[in-house]
């Protein structure tokens, strides 16, 4: 797999750093700090979106000030969804182990916004965005379980209080869509929009 130009990645995620490093790919990393807040009445498809959106523009602002050449910039944001209401990151232990309580026993989504863009020329242009849904259930969980794993603080950073690619992987039953999607990025929809737009070539 070889890359034609240089790639930014627009996150500290060190969930999306790792998928990335995975399938062979090189990049920058360009940490952005943008307003997460959930707008009033703002759906959670129009949320998550407009948040990898705002990531990108940051993030191409951040390469088109430092990077050199004509970089691809990759931004991400996902969001754990159940009873149409956005779980994000808990604020505590405590809120870790209420979201845990919802999701326990029962079905929730997970959807992960991607937006890619460029800076050439000195300029940003928006090349695509996606965003990807996996389903995904979690078996009955008893008081003391969920006590135990939010005490791990393995779901601190993360959205919905878990971490699928960890310890929490013993807590789904079902998974319906990508799993990498759960992680933090759509691997394959992630890579077949580079190849798309020609950040790689030669793929596989």
């Amino acid at each position: 797999m070889r890359q034609t130009v240089s790639l930014v990645l627009a996150s500290g995620s060190p969930r999306r750093r790792d998928l990335l490093t995975q399938i062979g790919l090189a990049f920058a990393i360009k940490v952005t700090d943008v307003n997460e807040d959930i707008a009033d009445g703002e759906s959670p498809p129009r949320y998550v979106t407009r948040v990898a959106r705002d990531k990108l523009s940051r993030g191409m602002e951040l390469a088109r000030d430092s990077a050199d050449g004509e970089p691809f910039v990759l931004a991400a944001d996902t969001i754990v969804v159940v009873d149409d209401r956005i779980l994000g990151k808990p604020r505590d232990r405590d809120h870790a182990t209420k979201m845990l309580e919802r999701l326990s026993g029962r079905g929730h989504e997970v959807t992960t916004a991607v937006a890619l863009g460029r800076v050439r020329g000195g300029e940003r242009a928006i090349l695509t965005e996606l965003a990807v849904t996996t389903r995904v259930w979690f078996r009955a969980l008893s008081s003391a379980e969920i006590s135990r794993y939010a005490a791990t603080g393995e779901g601190d950073d993360k959205a919905g209080a878990y971490a699928v690619q960890g310890h929490g992987a013993a807590l789904v039953t079902r998974m319906d869509g990508s799993y990498t999607n759960v992680v933090g990025l759509p691997l394959a929809e992630t890579l077949l929009a580079l190849v798309e737009h020609g950040g790689v070539t030669e793929w596989p």
